[in-house]
């Protein structure tokens, strides 16, 4: 049986936390590969600007060149709204069946799992590769009261976390900076040539 990890999340852009989340999730739960998911419309940002999902799905391309572990999924991208983890799962079952998943998430999202569409479904269909990240506390007991089983279910990563996200990243472009270091440099380098981010 492989293990599979998937990486799910609107990339708009995408960035070294991205990837440091996906590698060392890889590296200490043993991985055979790590599948990067965009989504569509993600429910979360409905009402929201996003980024065509072709300029995205280019820069998660970009971004994940040099690394033969992970790839690109359009299973969620291409299917039809609404956009949840748990209405993906069983797609991906059907594609890999022979796979055994870890959804990897920072400390935030899994803080804020209860919001998420039937959780405790969620956490039947997949293991959760949790990697913390600052100023997220999980307050256990109450986690575990929304949704029961939720700490057997998660393995903890290690390590150093990075406090960067794509919403920060938009708004410093946006500002007229250039986004060098906090992204793979050939994903600023098409965020500049396309004019992401600006006004």
């Amino acid at each position: 049986m492989s293990r599979i990890g998937l990486l799910g999340g609107t990339f708009d852009p995408p960035h070294w936390g991205h990837l440091w989340l996906a590698e060392s999730a890889r590296v200490q739960l043993g991985l055979d590969r790590v599948l990067f998911l965009p989504a569509g419309e993600p429910v979360h940002k409905l009402g929201k600007v996003i980024t065509a999902v072709s300029h995205r799905l280019q820069m998660i391309s970009l971004a994940i060149q040099d690394n033969p572990n992970f790839v690109l999924d359009t299973t969620d991208s291409t299917r039809p709204a609404p956009h949840t983890t748990v209405t993906l799962l069983p797609l991906l079952q059907e594609k890999y069946p022979d796979a055994a998943f870890w959804l990897l998430i920072g400390g935030d999202s899994l803080r804020d799992l209860p919001t998420w569409v039937e959780p405790a479904r969620l956490i039947t269909q997949c293991r959760l590769g949790v990697l913390p990240r600052p100023g997220a506390t999980i307050a256990w007991e109450t986690l575990e009261t929304a949704v029961p089983g939720i700490k057997t279910a998660v393995d903890l990563l290690d390590g150093p976390t990075l406090s960067i996200s794509a919403t920060t990243i938009r708004a410093w472009i946006k500002d007229g900076h250039e986004a060098t270091y906090l992204l793979p440099t050939a994903v600023s380098r098409y965020i500049q040539q396309n004019k992401l981010y600006t006004d």
